[in-house]
């Protein structure tokens, strides 16, 4: 079995992958190519590897001064419980433009724990955070 790595070189990304992952996902379902395309141009995006093959991915929006967004997280299902995880979430944590930032915020419904273990708590007062949202259709 290959070594699991990171990295966030945009030109290792298997996109059509991704896209087919997100598409199904219960906080992305519907999602076009073409907005998954355009999310990864404009986010600092990493991919998790098994050899040459991406298995997981997650990608950072951030105005790399004061905060950063964690989103589209996930691990494909054969590769769960490999530790790719904290591999990966060790390679954002890390990345050198991400250092000094006031704040990082994400939304989880399913891996609350493993985000506890980097530091991540339960938002203060969640009746001050506002949204708009529109399903994609």
């Amino acid at each position: 079995m290959a070594a699991l790595s990171v990295s966030s070189d945009p030109d290792k990304l298997d996109v059509l992958m991704i896209h087919q992952y997100l598409t199904h996902s219960q906080w992305a379902q519907g999602i076009s190519l073409d907005i998954v395309k355009c999310s990864i141009k404009n986010s600092l995006c990493f991919g998790l590897y098994q050899g040459e093959q991406q298995i997981g991915f997650a990608r950072i929006i951030s105005d790399y001064a004061t905060f950063a967004y964690l989103g589209d997280v996930f691990i494909l299902e054969p590769y769960r419980g490999l530790g790719g995880s904290h591999l990966l979430l060790d390679a954002i944590l890390s990345h050198p433009d991400l250092q000094g930032l006031r704040r990082y915020l994400l939304i989880t419904s399913t891996a609350a724990d493993l985000y506890a273990r980097y530091g991540f708590s339960s938002v203060p007062n969640p009746e001050g955070y506002m949204q708009i949202y529109q399903p994609y259709q």
